[in-house]
């Protein structure tokens, strides 16, 4: 039993120095400009904060995003078939595409997707 605990403690205390001498190696000593600074969405962080944003841009990512959870609720519907009946799964599913899809036309028409413009 003691020869057990005398081990642990040895191998613990070898697994501390093995963590210590990784860290102070593998510090940088020399800092880089471009490295250290931040990166912010493309902008230089050394210039104005108030350059002007494309709306462009923040209205196509919106969209991505609502699509991009759309395509989430859409892929257990085909799981969800199996558990319910294909009739109520059938109308939920139509609903919900058909709601998809009316968005999809309704952005078309307003021009939000095109992108040079």
């Amino acid at each position: 039993m003691m020869l057990t605990s005398l081990s642990i403690i040895m191998i613990i205390s070898l697994s501390m120095i093995i963590m210590t001498i990784a860290t102070l190696l593998s510090k940088k000593l020399i800092e880089d400009r471009e490295k250290s600074s931040p990166f912010e969405c493309g902008f230089d962080p050394k210039s104005s904060a108030r350059l002007p944003f494309s709306l462009r841009f923040f209205l196509i990512a919106v969209i991505f995003l609502i699509f991009d959870v759309e395509i989430a609720l859409l892929l257990p519907m085909s799981i969800i078939m199996y558990m319910s009946s294909i009739m109520m799964w059938m109308i939920v599913s139509m609903t919900f595409l058909m709601i998809l899809l009316m968005g999809l036309y309704h952005e078309w028409n307003q021009g939000s997707l095109e992108w040079a413009s």
